[in-house]
């Protein structure tokens, strides 16, 4: 069966494309989605030869929903969860959102070498809200409210959210495919949902981005409003020693779906780039 056993016992359900012996690319879904979000990445990192891991959070789609477990520790050792059931090693380690935050404590934590390249894609680091050592940062007052706005009544607050804002101004996608977005949202469990939007909120990967030593991209559009790029993409590629940094312009938060062909070249041509990098000492990216 296609789950890996996380430390406490949840089960993971996961997915693995192409073919076994291909390099592989583990990519972690963002906040309030699932393994689906990566459904327009998984055919064009396949064609290029690589083999595509993607696997549902704890609490999302066909994974156990435990009542504990939220917090970005035990998300990052479920990352370290489905590495080792499948046995993937030369990892290139994809995170969007949220799971950007999962990829960057999970290596700070685990130092189990699988690891070869990281691509951050529109990180919540290193930390969004506002507190010391952050005055940029966002007003919690905002957090909060959109917090109480979920609890209230979740669909409403979902179905405000604009597909222009999501994606960009001028950038649009089919009904159907918003739908499916809005509806991987409103499915959640309210407590999962609330217990991830928290650990969202509060993630600081401050210490962690300064120790990471892998080959990483991060790549981010100019007009996110959910992840602003100067407080995020921008800073993490400041603090991680040699990362590269990819701005597409005029793309929003769902920028693997509006810009889903660059945003996919982009990773085929990190992993294919990887090899030939030397951890720590920098590189040179060639952008796709």
């Amino acid at each position: 069966m296609p789950f890996a056993s996380a430390a406490d016992g949840t089960q993971l359900h996961f997915t693995d494309w192409g073919e076994p012996d291909a390099r592989p690319v583990l990519l972690v879904h963002g906040f309030g989605s699932g393994q689906a979000m990566w459904n327009g990445q998984i055919p064009g990192l396949v064609e290029a030869g690589l083999r595509c891991v993607t696997f549902d959070r704890r609490g999302h789609g066909r994974s156990d929903v435990p009542g504990r477990g939220y917090d970005l520790d035990t998300l990052a050792g479920d990352i370290a969860a489905v590495a080792r059931q499948l046995n993937l090693v030369d990892v290139v380690l994809v995170g969007h959102s949220l799971g950007g935050a999962e990829a960057i404590r999970y290596l700070a934590a685990h130092a189990d070498g699988r690891v070869a390249g990281l691509v951050l894609s529109a990180p919540s680091a290193p930390v969004l809200r506002r507190g010391p050592g952050n005055p940029d940062g966002i007003n919690p007052d905002v957090f909060r409210q959109a917090r109480q706005a979920m609890r209230d009544d979740a669909g409403a607050a979902i179905q405000s959210m604009g597909t222009e804002d999501f994606l960009g101004p001028g950038h649009a996608v089919s009904a159907l495919q918003s739908d499916a977005t809005r509806r991987q949202l409103v499915d959640l469990p309210l407590p999962v949902l609330l217990a991830t939007f928290d650990t969202n909120a509060a993630a600081d990967l401050r210490a962690d981005l300064a120790g990471i030593e892998v080959p990483t991209l991060v790549i981010q559009g100019d007009a996110d409003k959910n992840n602003p790029l100067e407080l995020t993409g921008r800073r993490a590629a400041e603090l991680i020693p040699g990362a590269a940094l990819v701005i597409l312009d005029g793309a929003g938060h769902g920028l693997y779906r509006s810009e889903a062909a660059r945003y996919t070249a982009e990773i085929v041509n990190f992993a294919r780039t990887v090899p030939a990098m030397l951890v720590g000492q920098g590189f040179a990216y060639p952008s796709a």
